[in-house]
């Protein structure tokens, strides 16, 4: 059967078939030890227990048919509070459109606002799926190379001078996947206002927002303008991963055309995940959501100076989320390889632990990096590096 060229055209997630190579491996040779995952950015920490207890009573009570495509008015109002009292903004409740998880909403918008041949620019390195969903519109994703100066992010400057008649806008993420690094916020506007001038579009993945560890930093993309869309999740920030429910701000306008694509493509998100992610907007699930938060920051204060110790260059230290983006070159020679998708494998096989190759992620020198998370728990990290100190002991 033929397979459309659409399809053809979209490569693995390479940081899934990783995972399929370690868990194949940890089953065949357990006796072997404990595979510690530390390539996907999955938290440790399960959805809070107000939440499975919503979910519980949302069964027990029927609440499982279809919700209005959109999400259910009480979680976008609760949404739209969480936005005034955690960030200072006023985002009204009909700007908000629920989805099946950040992949859901991104997909949404790169329908609605991306025609054939529109060319998106993106920061080298950025999340893999960010450019397939744009290449599943029909757009064009150009990658343009970063550098540690600018924390792996683009600049005003750069965007201005790759504009052209066929560009249509950005995607950005802040903090970043796989970089764990924000975007300057002056930056920011100073982009967007380019942008907005040519009546493109400011794309900004703030998945990892609530995961900002320093104050300047946690300033949602959402202060600067309306006309910004911002994509964001219960995954990370609320621990609700396989839950499968996001969101997407956009202008008021917008929101009749995502909703009429919300009901075509995916009828509602899970009306059980909607009712039970209202109780990650109560005071104790705030607080446990935060104390958390506190235990990522505590294991990247950990592992970033371990990881240097180690030989690994991390040329920025990162501002949320929990990812290490490292230069693993320094290592090479250690392992008798020439990249990091080998560093990987070698890794694996020899102490247990799995990264996530730079590949997924670009194509300017990524080839040599590794994305280590930090969603694992401190006890994991640490064992982590006593084994690669003991690999690197032993000639």
């Amino acid at each position: 059967m033929r397979v459309s060229a659409r399809a053809q055209a979209i490569e693995p997630f390479f940081v899934m078939e990783i995972a399929k190579a370690a868990q194949t491996l940890a089953a065949t040779q357990s006796s072997l030890g404990k595979m510690i995952h530390l390539n996907i950015g999955e938290p440790d920490f399960k959805a809070a227990p107000l939440v499975q207890k919503a979910a519980q009573e949302a069964i027990a009570s029927g609440l499982t048919q279809y919700t209005h495509a959109s999400g259910t008015h009480e979680l976008r109002e609760a949404i739209s509070n969480w936005y005034l009292n955690r960030w200072g903004l006023n985002i009204e409740p009909a700007r908000i459109t629920v989805t099946a998880g950040a992949s859901a909403a991104l997909l949404l918008s790169a329908m609605a606002l991306i025609e054939e041949g529109d060319e998106i620019l993106m920061p080298d390195p950025s999340y893999a799926c960010n450019r397939h969903f744009v290449s599943v519109a029909q757009g064009v994703p150009t990658l343009l190379p970063s550098n540690a100066k600018n924390k792996f992010q683009l600049s005003a400057s750069q965007i201005q001078s790759h504009w052209n008649e066929r560009t249509r806008g950005v995607l950005l993420a802040s903090p970043s996947n796989p970089t764990g690094t924000c975007i300057d916020f002056e930056e920011l506007k100073r982009i967007h206002s380019f942008i907005k001038a040519r009546s493109g579009i400011t794309l900004v993945d703030e998945i990892y927002l609530g995961l900002s560890f320093g104050e300047q930093e946690a300033q949602s993309a959402l202060a600067i303008d309306e006309e910004i869309i911002s994509i964001n999740s219960f995954s990370k920030y609320f621990n609700m991963t396989g839950w499968r429910l996001g969101w997407v701000v956009t202008p008021l306008e917008l929101a009749p055309t995502f909703d009429r694509l919300a009901q075509n493509l995916f009828i509602c998100p899970s009306s059980i995940a909607q009712h039970a992610a209202l109780a990650c907007f109560e005071p104790s699930s705030l607080d446990l959501f935060e104390e958390r938060k506190a235990a990522f920051k505590a294991r990247r204060d950990y592992l970033v100076p371990e990881l240097k110790a180690l030989g690994f260059e991390v040329p920025v230290t990162p501002d949320g989320a929990f990812y290490c983006w490292a230069d693993c070159r320094p290592l090479y020679a250690r392992l008798g390889v020439d990249n990091s998708w080998d560093f990987t494998m070698k890794l694996m096989q020899e102490c247990r632990i799995a990264l996530a190759p730079g590949r997924d992620f670009g194509q300017h020198e990524v080839e040599h990096f590794v994305r280590i998370s930090i969603a694992s728990s401190l006890q994991d990290l640490q064992e982590a590096v006593s084994r690669m100190r003991q690999l690197w002991s032993h000639p």
